[in-house]
């Protein structure tokens, strides 16, 4: 080989090292500065309280600070939007959920695709959707709730989290099976909802542990039955909804998803410091205090929950005609 291009090979060789070895060395050193968790909804919400539960144990794994930051709006598309964007390099995640993730790009065009700009970490809390009802509500029970719905025709309502929510999905899904007529009224988040429930102006919502929990306390909301498939220890003592209306299911999920570009030795190393913080005993008694199963998994099967979300809510979104664009 002529001296010249073995020179010239050599050089090029020692370029592409220089240009690797620091991307290896970061990877090797990671976390080196603070990580941030982006929720995307207000601070105090239900999706913010569960994001700072895991907040000082992923940092005495990580050994980093981990800052939680809300960046509010559009239903969780814009701070889902900008951690897709942001550089994927494991410093800035998102505490995302079912609406985001899976719901909202279902009913509007996001400015991220779901499935292809986000790489998820691991799961931290499952709950039921529960039917709440009225708390002076002459229904005792399912059976009874289910036969005084189908009397009323359209005349009772059911109240959601906002269009396009889980809890709106989950409504109409319920009318679906049920054969019911309930109307919809949507509020602008939980604590409107819940102050509208309190208030006597709804007659049903389906709703988290984290949202009920107040008016539950406060005698002004009752529990009737939950949304997984069968009964759950989650909310003990309700039966599921699935007992008298076959094949419903809804459960909420809240979790952790990097750009999809980042590391693969990066995210598994974030996916440890958030299985090692929803493993802790004050993180699982936290969230069993308001009806809500601390749950890490594997990156793998937190993607398959999501896709497997988007094919059960599509159709619901269609035959409701439930667009937000």
């Amino acid at each position: 080989m002529p001296h010249s291009r073995r020179a010239a090979l050599t050089t090029g060789l020692l370029f592409s090292l220089a240009a690797v070895a620091p991307l290896v060395s970061a990877q090797d050193k990671f976390p080196s500065k603070p990580i941030r968790i982006v929720v995307p909804y207000a601070a105090g919400g239900s999706t913010d309280q569960l994001a700072r539960a895991i907040q000082q144990p992923m940092s005495d794994f990580l050994k980093q600070p981990v800052i939680v930051e809300n960046k509010v709006g559009a239903g969780g598309s814009i701070g889902t939007d900008f951690v897709a964007k942001a550089p994927a390099d494991g410093y800035t995640l998102v505490f995302g959920n079912s609406g985001p993730n899976a719901i909202l790009p279902l009913l509007k065009k996001t400015p991220y695709d779901a499935l292809k700009d986000l790489r998820p970490i691991s799961t931290v809390a499952i709950t039921p959707m529960i039917l709440a009802i009225a708390a002076d509500s002459p229904a005792k029970n399912l059976k009874e709730f289910l036969a005084a719905a189908k009397k009323s025709g359209n005349a009772w309502n059911f109240g959601s989290v906002g269009n396009g929510s889980l809890s709106h999905l989950t409504g109409e899904y319920f009318n679906g099976l049920a054969s019911l007529q309930m109307l919809h009224v949507p509020y602008n988040g939980g604590a409107p909802m819940m102050t509208a429930f309190g208030g006597g102006q709804l007659q049903a919502a389906f709703v988290t542990g984290l949202d009920g929990q107040a008016m539950v306390q406060a005698g002004k909301v009752r529990y009737i039955a939950v949304g997984t498939p069968q009964r759950t220890a989650t909310v003990a003592g309700l039966p599921a909804i699935a007992e008298e209306v076959p094949g419903f299911r809804s459960v909420a999920w809240f979790g952790v998803l990097a750009p999809s570009g980042v590391p693969d030795a990066v995210a598994a190393k974030l996916h440890e410091a958030v299985v090692h913080a929803v493993a802790q005993p004050e993180v699982k008694k936290m969230f069993a205090d308001r009806n809500i199963e601390a749950r890490s998994s594997t990156p793998e099967e937190m993607g398959r929950m999501i896709r497997d979300e988007m094919a059960q809510w599509g159709p619901v979104a269609q035959r409701a005609n439930i667009r937000l664009d």
